[in-house]
């Protein structure tokens, strides 16, 4: 019996779950603090855009760019942790591990933007927030991430002989993976409606 095994096209859309959890997470974190604080949420997401292609940071269609560019990010970045970290090492780690390395990679990409790569790209986006705020940020999306990976570890059923995941479907951290991704979106919509 194997306990964890190869899938790629089952590991791909669990990563890209997990990214999109990690994203909403985030979106749901800024625009909390964005609601909490008054601050514009859209010149965030606007900032985003400014970093990637700066040529389009003045378009009206700046903002909702922004999104579309995190949400791909945070696919991207859900993925390359899925097949360098989670895939080869899940058997290993264990769901705390899983979540551990979840966080601590989270924050090494939270360290590697905010004082390396944005202060020579775009260093307007590194005042936008406080820094305590984007790691909280970066936190709950490793967090999110984590809870996704660790709950749909693929298992191998020895009755049916095929490809399960088994909690991501059902049990305890499904839920709580669906909890992760109904709050991003309400946070999402009260952050749109408080502008």
């Amino acid at each position: 019996m194997k306990p964890y095994a190869k899938n790629p096209f089952s590991s791909l859309h669990l990563f890209l779950f997990a990214g999109l959890a990690g994203g909403l997470a985030e979106v749901a974190w800024v625009s909390l603090y964005g609601f909490v604080e008054r601050a514009s949420t859209f010149e965030v997401a606007r900032e985003i855009t400014a970093t990637v292609i700066p040529a389009a940071s003045h378009l009206a269609v700046a903002p909702a760019l922004g999104i579309l560019i995190h949400f791909t990010l945070s696919l991207l970045l859900a993925t390359v942790f899925g097949v360098a970290i989670w895939a080869p090492r899940a058997r290993r780690f264990g769901k705390i591990g899983i979540m551990a390395s979840s966080v601590i990679a989270l924050a090494a990409v939270w360290a590697v933007n905010f004082f390396l790569v944005l202060p020579a790209w775009n260093p307007a986006f590194v005042t936008l927030l406080p820094l305590g705020v984007t790691l909280v940020s970066k936190a709950l999306f490793g967090i999110s991430m984590g809870m996704v990976l660790s709950g749909g570890q693929l298992q191998w059923s020895a009755k049916t002989r095929r490809w399960q995941r088994l909690s991501l479907l059902l049990g305890r951290q499904s839920s709580e993976s669906v909890r992760v991704v109904e709050a991003g979106i309400i946070g999402l919509a009260v952050g749109l409606c408080a502008k």
